[in-house]
């Protein structure tokens, strides 16, 4: 397994664990239930390090697909997104392990924290969009925003071809 295969199988897990935790802690803030808000607090913290793991991964990984021809601004657009998802995660982190620590020791402000994890970790999903589909369009050609004009191209190169062998 080399690092391009590494950073696809971790770089999952920050992206729907996200989707999971917001609705885990969304339904424990209603229910007034702390263990899922504390459940949705190690979702969110296993999100940061699993990020982590993808970043560590993300430079053999670019090493691995600009050997392939893929372009050099496109990996570095999906890098500068990914770099700032992951300051997200690290806040995101960091406060999930806060609000453990506030919950545990059933401080007043607790329910606050959650609040606060739960709407940085509704900015972090949407960016986690940015930083999907950027990563995505590196090998899939078909999702970029150019596809259409693409699949013209591959049409009409089709079409001479199938020309010159009348």
């Amino acid at each position: 397994m080399n690092d391009a295969h590494l950073h696809m199988v971790f770089n999952h897990f920050p992206i729907i664990g996200l989707f999971f935790g917001i609705g885990i802690l969304a339904y424990g803030i209603i229910k007034k239930q702390t263990i899922l808000v504390n459940t949705a607090y190690v979702i969110f913290i296993v999100c940061m390090i699993m990020a982590k793991a993808t970043m560590m991964t993300g430079e053999g990984a670019e090493e691995i697909v600009e050997e392939l021809g893929i372009s050099k601004e496109i990996i570095h657009e999906h890098e500068e997104i990914a770099e700032t998802f992951m300051k997200v995660l690290y806040v995101l982190g960091i406060l999930s392990i806060l609000g453990l620590v506030a919950n545990v020791k059933k401080h007043a402000k607790a329910s606050i924290v959650s609040y606060v994890v739960l709407v940085l970790a509704i900015g972090a999903a949407v960016l986690s969009k940015s930083v999907g589909t950027s990563g995505g369009e590196i090998r899939h050609t078909e999702i970029r925003a150019n596809a259409n004009n693409s699949n013209a191209s591959i049409e009409n190169k089709e079409q001479e071809l199938d020309n010159d062998d009348h």
